[in-house]
């Protein structure tokens, strides 16, 4: 990995982009996710490369979601693999939750790198390699899931999801999570809760919230009152104002 000195102005997104030069080197990543990272940083300047306090909301009732959920499972890409893999294996013991590697580029010696790396960081059990059963309406590679975990979740977790294959698993009855820096995108507008965050601060405020939750021994009952009062469509009203009112601000500054 390429040194970058921590005082450089763009060190933490610098960061991101080796970790993932570092993942197609390992057969962890592909070369088309960098694209797909691209395009997100894009949006992660528009909200000010920072937690929005819409992200924040929607945060909450994601770990309650995951904390009231019977069968929870985080699904977990080549971009997560490489970005958050100790996260999601924190994560993923403090909910209960197997992971399950799931990939559009998909090819069994991916899958098996990604397996091993997330065993590597301490993950247990890590789903995937299997695939036993198929998303309906997916055509693509990653309609292939694991019978024992996302396609018999009642919770999944899916961090860069494709839009398409979040519209198919909510068709299924199932509550999806995603997090998406693009309130835009099919993904965000398909889910049952939205996180547009970076997936790195994303899940490191999950797991925060989850711990703190888990401290004060929430009972089902107040969880589930945080899911229900929740909408996805108004949280994400909400995210557009946001980056509307800070682009004003913006451009206030540039005028004086």
């Amino acid at each position: 990995m390429f040194e970058i000195p921590e005082t450089h102005p763009r060190y933490g997104s610098l960061m991101k982009r080796e970790k993932l030069v570092a993942g197609i080197e390992a057969g962890i990543t592909s070369k088309q996710g960098l694209i797909a990272h691209g395009r997100g940083e894009a949006f992660d300047y528009l909200i000010g490369e920072g937690t929005l306090n819409s992200a924040r909301r929607a945060t909450e009732v994601a770990a309650s979601l995951l904390l009231v959920a019977k069968k929870p499972v985080i699904s977990v890409n080549g971009n997560v693999a490489a970005l958050v893999p100790k996260e999601i294996v924190e994560l993923s013991e403090l909910i209960k939750a197997p992971l399950e590697v799931n990939i559009f580029y998909r090819t069994e010696e991916r899958v098996r790198k990604i397996k091993g790396h997330l065993e590597k960081q301490g993950a247990g059990k890590v789903l995937g390699a299997k695939a036993d059963a198929r998303i309906p309406g997916i055509e693509h590679e990653r309609a292939k899931v694991d019978r024992e975990g996302i396609y018999s979740a009642d919770v999944v977790l899916a961090p860069l999801e494709d839009g398409d294959r979040c519209e198919a698993l909510v068709a299924m009855g199932k509550r999806v999570i995603t997090i998406d820096l693009n309130p835009l995108s099919r993904t965000s507008r398909h889910a049952t809760v939205s996180i547009v965050d970076d997936v790195e601060r994303a899940i490191k405020n999950i797991i925060s919230v989850v711990k703190e939750k888990k401290g004060k021994k929430e009972g089902e009952k107040k969880l589930a009152v945080v899911v229900g009062g929740y909408n996805n469509k108004t949280n994400l009203r909400e995210v557009i104002e946001e980056i509307v009112n800070r682009l004003k601000e913006e451009e206030l500054i540039l005028m004086r």
